[in-house]
């Protein structure tokens, strides 16, 4: 008789495996077309997620269907550090976003954000040139503040005032409110004397692919949406643990069958 929680298992894991290709085929094209930096990061970790989940749903679905106990029993493992792992970074992730909200200003539609609110853990992330030099060509290459510009193009500076800004467009695309500079456009604004001691004020520039993505503020504004993101993944990577939970129980059933019929086979 052919065991439920083996054939629940192989069909599972079929499944993972059919889904693997599509990532791993997504992971060859960005290395072969991606022209940005920001393309470019992202496909290592795409392929290298492909293959373990080929891998590992190739061993559920030749241990289960298959009846070869060792490797339903690698698989087992694998499920486990899994989980484990899942687990310790939703921790880390509430953990590390616990900290940091953007500050209300005064008759402003949107906030404006410092680097210094956030968790220090985060805040060593962004200050790593070589991970601030891969966020800024994300940000450029994704035109935020092309499209903040064009959207907010016919606005005078006192409408633009009203706008409910991102934390990105807030941090990256304009310069900050005590800077006192002079509203042109969106993303272009008269540099003038100002009193503020805000380090942000001198590293405004006009230039498109400058602005203020080289600000403390646009750090603390990707960081904000970051801590949104992370929060959101975090939700889900609880439902996805207890998804796991349960084939991993499933699997653990299907390891028995195949244990006891090694021990006693169908013709006894």
């Amino acid at each position: 008789m052919v065991r439920f929680s083996n054939n629940l298992v192989g069909i599972l894991n079929f499944i993972v495996f059919l889904l693997s290709i599509p990532i791993i085929a997504g992971g060859i094209w960005l290395s072969r077309q991606g022209t940005s930096d920001c393309e470019k990061f992202l496909d290592t970790p795409v392929i290298v997620i492909g293959v373990f989940l080929l891998l590992v749903s190739l061993a559920g679905f030749i241990g289960a269907c298959c009846r070869v106990t060792w490797l339903l029993w690698i698989y087992l493992f694998v499920m486990f550090i899994l989980i484990v792992l899942l687990f310790v970074f939703t921790i880390f992730a509430f953990a590390v976003t616990n900290r940091g909200a953007g500050q209300v200003l005064s008759n402003r539609g949107y906030k404006e954000y410092r680097l210094g609110d956030y968790s220090n853990w985060l805040q060593n992330r962004v200050n790593n040139n070589k991970n601030w030099n891969k966020i800024r060509s994300c940000l450029v290459d994704g035109k935020v503040c092309t499209e903040f510009n064009v959207k907010f193009a016919r606005d005078t500076v006192d409408q633009l005032y009203q706008e409910h800004l991102s934390s990105i467009q807030s941090g990256c695309c304009k310069p900050a409110d005590e800077c006192n500079f002079v509203f042109v456009r969106p993303t272009e604004w008269t540099v003038g004397s100002t009193n503020s001691t805000n380090p942000d004020c001198g590293l405004w520039n006009n230039d498109p692919r400058t602005l203020c993505f080289n600000c403390s503020s646009c750090k603390a504004g990707v960081l904000d949406n970051l801590k949104r993101n992370w929060k959101k993944v975090a939700i889900i990577n609880i439902v996805v643990l207890v998804f796991l939970i349960i084939v991993y129980s499933i699997g653990c059933c299907a390891f028995r069958n195949n244990k006891e019929e090694n021990h006693y086979p169908r013709w006894k």
